[in-house]
């Protein structure tokens, strides 16, 4: 899926949409982000040697994780990040970087759904964790 297609999904745009592409392999989302080094959260973080904050990469990995859920979402239920555990940051995503992510549901109790999540550049981890989702309705 590109862009446009992820945002038949996820209700975030401009800015806030942190998704350049996703797959599904089996049960596992796969989702990249290419970054660019302009994006809003890297002014200031750090000067002189711009990281992707942790916060962030997290943001993303859930983004990434929503693209299972697409058939519950698809009836107007908006996906809120209800916890995040067991967060590990191991190394630095840089501008230049491919995030790539690897994402699955591990239990669903409507409307609450849980998820683990990694994500790497070039193969290298750089983050893991495992959170959580509510399906919220109009």
């Amino acid at each position: 899926m590109n862009r446009e297609e992820i945002m038949d999904i996820l209700p975030h745009r401009g800015k806030m949409l942190l998704v350049d592409e996703s797959a599904l392999e089996g049960d596992t989302a796969v989702g990249k982000y290419h970054v660019r080094g302009d994006e809003w959260f890297l002014d200031g973080h750090f000067p002189g040697n711009p990281v992707v904050p942790g916060v962030v990469l997290c943001e993303i990995l859930a983004q990434s994780a929503c693209v299972l859920m697409r058939d519950a979402i698809s009836e107007g239920k908006l996906p809120m990040y209800t916890g995040l555990d067991k967060v590990r940051f191991k190394n630095p995503v840089r501008p230049g970087d491919t995030f790539e992510t690897r994402c699955s549901i591990t239990r669903a109790k409507p409307p609450f759904y849980f998820a683990r999540g990694e994500g790497y550049v070039d193969g290298k981890l750089c983050v893991k964790a495992e959170f959580s989702f509510a399906l919220v309705g109009e």
